[in-house]
């Protein structure tokens, strides 16, 4: 039998890794309670991090290692939450990216997966998606995807900005749409 101490475990026992499947937890800045990373594993992962940090040499390129290494040197250990666990691998995938979208400003690389389709949206944006009428192209269309520029420019730049075709592929076009998450946005006609 294992004893359980205060002080903050390197590692799950073995009898409670077998139990735990997969799970999605936060890491948390002891020093302003703040949320900084949220991630999903398996076993000992979310120790990973603080084991990661020790083996630092030089500059860390990695934002969240940077910051158990700025927390550690303070004279604290993060923080960590396990929100939930004895999972299967596509409900923590949804369960991390639910987490990832509700801590913005996270040192995670990646977004959660699907959120681009699945995030957070207004109530009008979800029936515009899912009432949205079939398109019938009546002229020869082009479309091209904008869903990460688009929340940063305006739909013309941002369709200028994902413009990836050859002048030859562009003049069979008689209209460019632009297109976010699958519906079409504005219309242009190429020049």
């Amino acid at each position: 039998m294992t004893s359980i101490t205060n002080s903050a475990p390197l590692r799950f026992p073995p009898e409670v890794e077998d139990e735990l499947d997969y799970y999605v937890y936060r890491l948390i800045d002891p020093r302003n309670g703040e949320t900084f990373y949220v991630g999903k594993g398996k076993g000992n992962r979310v120790f990973a991090h603080i084991h990661g940090e020790q083996n630092l040499e030089g500059d860390p390129v990695d934002n969240k290692l940077a910051r158990i290494h700025e927390i550690r040197l303070a004279g604290f250990e993060a923080a960590h939450v396990i929100h939930r666990h004895g999972m299967d691998a596509p409900t923590a995938f949804e369960v991390e990216a639910a987490l990832i979208d509700a801590y913005p400003g996270l040192t995670n690389i990646a977004g959660g997966t699907h959120s681009s389709d699945y995030g957070p949206m207004r109530a009008e944006e979800i029936i515009q998606r899912y009432a949205a009428e079939p398109a019938v192209f009546q002229h020869r269309a082009l479309l091209i995807s904008v869903n990460r520029s688009a929340a940063e420019n305006s739909l013309y730049e941002a369709t200028r900005y994902a413009w990836k075709i050859s002048k030859p592929k562009a003049e069979q076009a008689e209209v460019v749409l632009s297109t976010v998450q699958g519906l079409i946005r504005a219309a242009f006609v190429a020049d």
